[in-house]
């Protein structure tokens, strides 16, 4: 058993002790890899590893609870103390983290008036059923009961959001009274309302920013914060679909941002291995347009998404060197190798549309958000015979969320887009529509956003109304396509189709290694692979490449099955190097 205090300093077991730390996301790296990544942590020099625990990757269903496999954050932490490393655990119900809905769980959004990140009971109900499963199973891993977790965070930058302190008082409580006897910490950027807000009695502050550490350690040392901890150091940032190129950070910069940390106080760097959101659980931002978040979370971190050492890391390595004026004790490391496996062979295509109305529809006289038919991720289709309309002038989506494609009798008419969803669309030439006619709506989830006040506001799909040239349309069809169905539509015709469509395609494999998913000269949709959920892919890039670890293939044949919306295909090649853009 081992102690750890915060006074002027942070002790472990009476005797100071400097964090050095970096953020590996149990949840964006494969369980296979978490040894690999952790291994590269502490051969960089660190001695402390962190990770957010996001809610929805552990009760995506309402009480169903999975910590088994790729979700036993319990397993991840004993690796990271079984090869040297202490740990940093952010067990908060948000994350933010880029990850979809920060964190929360869909589900929560089908309760009418719920309240987030406050003291609501309805809120706080959830919570605190979610921490009775999750806090006993991390009780034993703290230093006091022998395992490696330092600490642990009460919540994620909250003074950003809100000032609900009882509601920081209750989080704060819930985890003491369950078990929790190390420090607990929130983080928060250094601005003075930021800090004000974010603070609650008995627990420490930290900050977050990725520049100018001098100031902004000043700023908190005005507060009266110590010892000084960064604990998200921003060696990078992420990338959002359409954003022109991958974000990059001058490595050298970043490096002497670094070592000013490493004089002045502790850090966690943020990123230290981003990883991938697969699963379709990015993230999205919400400012004055949407910007959802890439599948890959590359972050130009020291390690790369697919966990190879870059200049940034090599730097690193030399400041921590410089820092404790000695050499990192070298980690043997097993290398992983990658490969490419050429043109995946094209078996089947058939059309989105019709494979997704012949799967059980819901019918409800109103269209009803995903969260209210019970899906989280992936697409609706909502489908309505026209009886009354000639012609289309006037389409209006009322409470609609985030990108919809509207068919009338299989063609499209019109793609409709974030703001574009907000206003009416008045169709320059009116749309001639006959006696029965099917008019579908396909609107996809592209990641609910994890930040600000907008995190309320997530309903997925058409929450409202479907407004026809100035008048409602009722009497919905509508099918659930999340990954299960979508995994469910099997094509069977071997020629191309046009429009919307689900293509299986296969490739060989002799020796499995990581590789790289090429899609050039298709539009943009979603990937399984053998199954699992690789992740969406958009021409618009930057990301030209989806990152497929070795453990996911399989020797011999594996399966490629692509949903695609826009109606394009090309080759689908692996390749042996990533194309970030």
């Amino acid at each position: 058993m081992s102690t750890f205090e915060i006074r002027d300093d942070f002790y472990l077991d009476g005797k100071r002790f400097q964090i050095i730390s970096g953020s590996i996301h149990y949840f964006r790296v494969v369980p296979q890899y978490w040894r690999d990544r952790l291994l590269k942590l502490k051969a960089m020099g660190c001695n402390t590893v962190e990770t957010y625990i996001p809610w929805n990757f552990h009760e995506r269903r309402r009480g169903e609870f999975d910590f088994t496999g790729w979700r036993d954050v319990a397993a991840f932490v004993r690796l990271a103390q079984e090869v040297g490393l202490y740990v940093i655990l952010r067990p908060t119900p948000y994350i933010c983290g880029e990850w979809e809905f920060g964190g929360f769980p869909a589900w929560l959004l089908e309760e009418d008036g719920m309240r987030l990140r406050c003291s609501d009971p309805a809120y706080m109900k959830h919570v605190l059923a979610y921490y009775d499963e999750l806090i006993p199973r991390l009780v034993p891993l703290q230093v006091t009961h022998g395992g490696p977790v330092l600490m642990m965070q009460v919540e994620n930058e909250y003074g950003s959001y809100g000032d609900d302190k009882a509601y920081l008082t209750a989080l704060r409580d819930a985890m003491t009274e369950r078990g929790i006897d190390v420090p607990l910490f929130t983080s928060d950027g250094p601005e003075d309302d930021m800090l004000a807000c974010g603070r609650t009695e008995g627990v420490f502050q930290t900050g977050n920013f990725g520049s100018q550490t001098k100031e902004r350690f000043a700023i908190m040392t005005a507060h009266g914060i110590k010892p000084l901890m960064c604990m998200e150091f921003w060696c990078g940032w992420f990338d959002h679909w359409g954003c022109g190129r991958h974000s990059t950070t001058d490595a050298a910069v970043c490096a002497k941002d670094f070592a000013d940390l490493l004089a002045l106080g502790h850090v966690n760097i943020y990123m230290f291995h981003g990883g991938t959101s697969f699963g379709l659980m990015n993230g999205s931002n919400d400012y004055d347009r949407l910007t959802p978040d890439t599948t890959s979370y590359d972050y130009d971190a020291p390690l790369s998404e697919d966990g190879r050492e870059t200049e940034k890391y090599r730097l690193f390595k030399a400041a921590i060197e410089a820092h404790q004026g000695a050499p990192v004790p070298p980690v043997e490391i097993p290398e992983i190798p990658r490969a490419g496996y050429g043109e995946a062979k094209h078996l089947a295509a058939a059309p989105l549309l019709p494979l997704a109305a012949a799967r059980p529809a819901h019918h409800h006289v109103t269209p009803q958000s995903m969260e209210r038919l019970g899906q989280d991720v992936g697409y609706t289709l909502y489908r309505t015979t026209l009886v009354n309309e000639r012609e289309l002038r006037i389409l209006q989506l009322v409470g609609a969320n985030d990108r919809a494609q509207v068919f009338l009798d299989g063609q499209p008419i019109v793609t409709l887009y974030d703001r574009e969803l907000l206003k009416a669309h008045v169709f320059e030439t009116p749309v001639p529509v006959r006696p029965g006619a099917v008019l579908d709506i396909l609107v996809e989830n592209l990641g609910r956003v994890n930040y600000s006040y907008k995190i309320e506001q997530q309903r997925k799909g058409i929450d409202g109304a479907v407004v026809l040239n100035n008048h409602q349309r009722y009497g919905w069809d509508m099918f659930v396509l999340d990954e299960t169905a979508l995994l469910a539509l099997r094509p069977q015709n071997e020629a191309p189709v046009q429009g919307p469509a689900v293509h299986l395609l296969s490739f060989e494999v002799d020796r499995c290694a990581d590789t790289f998913l090429d899609l050039t000269g298709w539009g943009k949709g979603t990937v399984f692979l053998n199954g699992f959920t690789l992740g969406r892919f958009w021409e618009i890039g930057p990301q030209k490449r989806l990152y497929i670890p070795a453990p996911l293939l399989r020797e011999g044949e594996n399966e490629l099955l692509i949903v695609e919306t826009e109606g394009r295909f090309g080759k689908a090649t692996l390749e042996s190097e990533p194309a970030l853009g």
